[in-house]
């Protein structure tokens, strides 16, 4: 089997772009390709897409390269202008088209600012080593793209974040998913929530939403990554988490995964016999090919899976927690959006 090929994050590709157009100001010479050190060592070459040189200013271009990621930037083209600023200004870091603004708190960055992350402004000014300069990044279509990741619902709007801690993309590591779940929780703390609620879909998330009145900054995008929402809330907890998610999804977590990918975790059928206990459906149950088919046998038998299963996840929830000052619910819907079992929080209805 051939290993996953790595790629470059926006904020790597920003910052070599910022170098080649630095270079170019200085110089009248744009160097292709561009070298730049990551902050763990790698020295990556980025082969220029755009170069452009008038008016005091220098603007580079480069392709982004996820490498093998499923990554909804690749092959976007980032872009870097820049101008010499005032002496004594130091490095100013402006949105170009494509890049967002933050408008909530919570997140790394002050209200206002360019949606820029830390870790790529300082790869940024170690390239500009002293200058005095105004750093414009910007993205083709950047703003059309930010719909298609969690920026509107962190409160980034415009357009795209720079990213990136390392400057490598990991294929299928889904550390931005992850971080994105981790801000989330980050600006509903801010935002004074005191309920957020994670979900495994849309259908589960729209259903979770009603049931509890919840505003969408209080909605975190845990898709399959129940063990990151669990685990950031141990460290910065919420009062209240409303776990939601379809049988299939919940019976896994109910077995103690906190990865439910259906290529990293399986549904547990014997876990769900024995959560059924009557000998005859729990034989059915054992034999399933599938969670919705089990629920199916049970509701049948007149056995409350769906409310067994939130049961058995909301417990492993607690267990994850450690003792974390956070109540838990747990919502199991079936595929029409109905709920199908409850545990914790308000009772069944």
């Amino acid at each position: 089997m051939t290993s996953l090929r790595y790629g470059w994050t926006t904020g790597a590709c920003a910052t070599a772009a910022t170098k080649a157009a630095y270079t170019a100001l200085l110089t009248g010479e744009f160097p292709d390709p561009v070298e730049i050190t990551l902050p763990r060592g790698r020295r990556p070459a980025f082969a220029l897409a755009v170069e452009e040189l008038a008016d005091g200013a220098a603007t580079a271009g480069i392709v982004k390269d996820a490498g093998d990621d499923p990554d909804v930037t690749h092959g976007a083209l980032v872009r870097s202008t820049v101008r010499l600023g005032a002496p004594g200004t130091g490095v100013r870091f402006v949105a170009g088209p494509g890049v967002g603004t933050v408008t909530r708190p919570g997140l790394p960055l002050e209200v206002g600012e360019p949606a820029i992350n830390p870790v790529p402004r300082r790869m940024m000014r170690e390239v500009l080593g002293d200058a005095d300069a105004v750093v414009e990044i910007s993205v083709d279509g950047g703003e059309e793209l930010a719909r298609r990741t969690w920026n509107p619902r962190l409160g980034i709007l415009g357009g795209l974040s720079i990213l990136g801690t390392t400057g490598v993309v990991v294929p299928y590591s889904c550390s931005a998913w992850i971080d994105s779940i981790r801000r989330g929780v980050d600006v509903a703390r801010a935002a004074g929530r005191t309920h957020v609620a994670g979900a495994t879909g849309s259908t589960s998330e729209r259903v979770v939403a009603e049931l509890h009145g919840l505003p969408e900054d209080a909605l975190l995008d845990m898709g399959d990554f129940a063990g990151a929402v669990l685990k950031y809330l141990r460290r910065h907890p919420v009062p209240r988490l409303t776990i939601a998610g379809g049988v299939g999804k919940l019976a896994k977590l109910a077995a103690g995964h906190l990865d439910l990918h259906s290529g990293r975790s399986q549904v547990d059928f014997a876990l769900l016999a024995g959560l059924v206990g009557e000998p005859e459906t729990a034989a059915r149950v054992r034999a399933s090919n599938t969670a919705l088919e089990a629920l199916r046998v049970c509701t049948e038998a007149g056995l409350p899976l769906g409310g067994l299963i939130a049961a058995r996840a909301r417990e492993v929830a607690l267990e994850v927690l450690r003792g974390a000052p956070v109540e838990v619910d747990v919502v199991v819907i079936d595929r029409a959006g109905t709920i199908v079992g409850r545990a914790g929080g308000a009772p069944q209805g």
